[in-house]
């Protein structure tokens, strides 16, 4: 691992048109939120100083986004039951008003397939933190996507956030790296991320027949899809859980 770099885009604008070289774990359909299609190219373009990219040679292996914010800002405060997407509406929101943020929120890391299990992730998320740091802030709070939640997609999310192992740590291997850099699970953000579309963008996406009316569960999703044959439509409303990342004290 000594040959890992890792910078921002603004460090390194070239590395802007490589982000997506890598090939990840992302289900097909996570590829189809309406929020990220508009602002994925935006945080490139306009937050480039919160992009992180991870290089070993010239080969990008993993990849972290994150967006400043004023979580204090009226008629805020708490972080929000619509998690993911609503800290991208607020982020962006903010920079075209030239409101001062006071948080960073993660994102997204996601790491190259073929490179899980070496710590990037760990690595890319205290590069997050201490990008945040760097530039004043006080705190990063983080929308996190369980990865051992796929394979549980009833469990509800309240219960899945709080199971520990037998040391304490969170049972979850994503949320127990969080916890380990100094994170506190906060919440469950219960509609974070939103995807809808037709039964037959669905059965692309999925390879699954999507007729029958009720719960789909869909490889790589961590509640099932509501799947609805009248209305010709079928929607997922994915969970997450925030953590509070300290940076003081």
């Amino acid at each position: 691992m000594t040959g890992i770099e890792i910078t921002t885009v603004a460090q390194r604008p070239e590395l802007a048109a490589r982000l997506w070289d890598m090939a990840d774990t992302w289900p097909e359909f996570a590829q189809h939120d309406a929020l990220a299609w508009l602002l994925y190219p935006r945080m490139v373009a306009e937050l480039p100083e919160y992009v992180l990219v991870a290089t070993d040679g010239d080969q990008v292996v993993a990849r972290g986004f994150s967006v400043p914010f004023a979580l204090r800002a009226p008629g805020r405060g708490d972080l929000p039951a619509r998690g993911w997407d609503q800290v991208l509406m607020w982020a962006f929101s903010d920079l075209r008003r030239g409101v001062d943020p006071d948080t960073v929120s993660a994102i997204e890391i996601s790491v190259a397939t073929g490179r899980q299990g070496e710590g990037l992730s760990g690595r890319m998320l205290a590069a997050m933190r201490e990008n945040a740091r760097a530039r004043g802030f006080a705190e990063v709070v983080a929308p996190v996507r369980p990865s051992g939640k796929p394979a549980e997609p009833d469990t509800p999310m309240h219960a899945y956030a709080v199971r520990t192992r037998a040391d304490g740590l969170p049972y979850d291997p994503w949320l127990r790296v969080h916890v380990r850099a100094g994170g506190v699970i906060h919440a469950v953000a219960p509609l974070s991320m939103t995807i809808s579309g037709s039964l037959a963008e669905w059965r692309e996406w999925t390879g699954l027949p999507f007729e029958e009316a009720g719960p789909v569960r869909v490889p790589g999703a961590l509640v099932p899809v509501h799947c609805d044959p009248e209305q010709g439509h079928a929607v997922y409303v994915e969970p997450n859980v925030w953590v509070r990342h300290p940076l003081t004290g």
